[in-house]
């Protein structure tokens, strides 16, 4: 069937820090110059903010950038840090660090704890009065391509299909938008940027990505356990010494605090289960006692690179670039991404400035001005001065904190070597070969099970729609996942999507997979170990509705 069509100068996938930041940095620009430059941003939540899910501690060099003024404007930056507290945790008991020995990177002084969501919710307001067209609900499913092979633009997925794939009465094409450039702001494992990859050959030569999945819930709690400003980050339990994570604590306003954990994703034990982990990080001591008496509020999950400066990839190819987390700049050590990704965007917004304002009609396709841009940026200054942090940790918790400890204090990130990376699905171990975790039932008070937690992320989808979460071939899960694996897809993935199921005799096991439980974590397209699960895009639209995240 014909797709409708819009032109546009430059099309953005993702409404995110970085995607945001790049449409308002552009129309700034345009603006400025007195020049018509048309920016639209497609985002796949049902509102700008409904799947952005961040600890977050905002370091605000990127905002202040972009819009100095960001105060007056009612950016919604409430608390500012007044305090940090960083924990070693053993299982009964918390060993605080002094701040002075810990390096610059884990200091909060000058950041804001934020809500993510309500910022991008403040972004997209701010990029609609310069002028950039955002369209929510609508999910790029599809690259277009022009007969030269580069990016013609992207198209949306089609609604109204049930799940055997016929019309529906809702039935509605998707449409196609072209532009002179495509950016991909998708966020981490972006769907269309994983296909770019392939493509154009862009990781070639990188470090393959390296992840975590980052778990966090939101509590109101008791005014007198309350500190606003109190920023809290714990290793040690109740990871074990050869699994890489960490945990945090932010009270904001309005006697909330957001909790949560990280479990870095190349783990070895399929036993292992990073919710049932984060449920048992809420009962040591260090955390319990803020929580007792309080009522939690909202629950939700995502993924984030970990990779850093090694793992980033070729950012630009014939009419379009990465921007944000679909290339990875989170810093792990400052546990950020935000004001990288942000930056990243305006240094993309820059570049597509100059090559509209050259020539408005047929811009140079490949945007090699942009890459030079971030090079020569305190991006990559940053990113490079932590390179060896993560990758250290393969050695184990304790020689990986002593490595980074020197690096970062001694060496100072000069350090003449750099550490690699390796792919997270390559890391799992055969389920004989380790031991089985004994995970206590949750107690309905401070501990909750996976239905009651998606519950809380608002995540709807249209259920008669073809499941979004496909397998390469069916027959692996059953063969090869849980004959080898013990499937581990059942407790990797955070909000219940994944079930092996058998008939009344406790025979004939099959892999049942709950889509509308999805909270677009992507954990599943990464930890798969024969990577035979591939997230695609549901319809615009679905998914989790995260409130204050």
């Amino acid at each position: 069937m014909e797709r409708d069509s819009m032109q546009y100068d430059v099309v953005i996938v993702g409404g995110g820090p970085s995607g945001l930041s790049t449409a308002i940095r552009l129309r700034q620009l345009a603006i400025e110059a007195d020049l018509d430059i048309s920016v639209c941003v497609l985002e796949k939540g049902s509102e700008i903010g409904a799947h952005i899910l961040s600890g977050a501690v905002l370091e605000p060099r990127a905002l202040n950038e972009l819009f100095p003024d960001w105060k007056e404007r009612g950016a919604p930056l409430n608390t500012p840090v007044v305090e940090d507290r960083f924990y070693f945790l053993t299982r009964p008991n918390k060993i605080r660090f002094p701040n002075f020995l810990l390096p610059k990177q884990l200091h909060n002084h000058g950041n804001y704890i934020i809500s993510l969501g309500n910022l991008c919710r403040w972004l997209g307001q701010q990029a609609e009065e310069l002028g950039v067209e955002i369209f929510p609900g609508f999910a790029a499913a599809e690259v277009l391509y022009n007969e030269d092979g580069s990016v013609k633009g992207v198209a949306t997925g089609d609604m109204g299909i049930s799940r055997s794939g016929e019309q529906k009465s809702t039935f509605e094409p998707g449409v196609e938008l072209h532009a002179k450039y495509t950016i991909f702001a998708e966020g981490c494992r972006g769907s269309l940027t994983k296909g770019l990859f392939e493509k154009f050959g862009l990781r070639e030569n990188a470090d393959p990505q390296t992840y975590g999945i980052g778990i966090k819930e939101l509590w109101e709690i008791d005014p007198a356990k309350h500190k606003q400003g109190l920023v809290v980050h714990s290793f040690g339990y109740p990871m074990d010494t050869s699994t890489y994570g960490g945990a945090f604590m932010y009270h904001l306003e309005d006697n909330q605090v957001s909790i949560g954990l990280v479990v870095a994703l190349d783990y070895q034990n399929p036993h292992l289960s990073p919710f049932d982990e984060f449920q048992r990080l809420k009962n040591h001591p260090a955390f319990r006692e803020f929580l007792e008496g309080g009522k939690r509020i909202a629950y939700g999950a995502r993924a984030l690179n970990e990779g850093g400066y090694q793992s980033i990839p070729e950012l630009v190819f014939p009419g379009g670039a990465l921007v944000g987390c679909t290339a990875g700049f989170l810093n792990v050590p400052k546990i950020k991404g935000n004001h990288t990704a942000m930056k990243s965007g305006m240094l993309a917004a820059e570049s597509l400035f100059e090559a509209l304002r050259e020539n408005h009609e047929a811009p140079v396709p490949v945007l090699a001005d942009y890459p030079e841009r971030l090079k020569n940026s305190w991006v990559y200054e940053e990113l490079y001065k932590v390179r060896n942090v993560r990758p250290a940790y393969r050695w184990g918790l304790l020689a990986g904190t002593l490595y980074s400890g020197l690096d970062l204090k001694i060496f100072r990130g000069a350090a003449p070597w750099t550490l690699h990376h390796h792919a997270d699905h390559e890391t799992l171990r055969k389920a004989s070969e380790c031991p089985k975790i004994d995970y206590p039932k949750p107690d309905g008070v401070v501990t909750f099970d996976k239905p009651s937690s998606v519950f809380l992320s608002n995540t709807n989808h249209e259920e008669d729609q073809p499941v979004h979460l496909t397998l390469k071939d069916p027959s692996v899960p059953i063969a090869i996942n849980l004959a080898e694996y013990d499937a581990p897809e059942q407790r990797y993935c955070p909000a219940g999507v994944y079930e092996i199921v058998r008939d009344d005799n406790g025979d004939n096991p099959r892999l049942q997979i709950n889509a509308q439980n999805c909270v677009h974590c992507k954990t599943c397209d990464i930890k798969d170990p024969t990577q035979n699960i591939n997230w695609v895009v549901p319809e615009g639209g679905g998914g989790p509705n995260y409130p204050n995240m």
